[in-house]
């Protein structure tokens, strides 16, 4: 499970830099969905270290709403398994 989440985040990372690098060249972009979705399967860490590091959609208040909602899903839904399988 631990390498899943390397892997996991480290594909998010890398997915943020290139969407980054894309919006510089004004190509076609990886759509927030895909952003958000590898974020809630695992890629929290990763999104926020590409987001800080390529300083990408730190600005924009509409990604970071549904950003924000990402997180805190998985936090509810981890805190349900937790209960769920003490």
């Amino acid at each position: 499970m631990f390498y899943l989440l390397i892997l996991i985040n480290l594909i998010s990372f890398i997915i943020f830099g290139l969407d980054k690098k894309k919006s510089i060249k004004h190509q076609r972009r990886i759509s927030e969905n895909t952003l958000l979705g590898v974020s809630f399967i695992g890629g929290t860490a990763g999104a926020i270290a590409g987001m800080l590091i390529f300083r990408h959609k730190i600005s924009k208040g509409s990604f970071l709403l549904k950003f924000g909602f990402v997180v805190m899903l998985q936090v509810v839904l981890i805190l349900l398994f937790q209960k769920h399988f003490k």
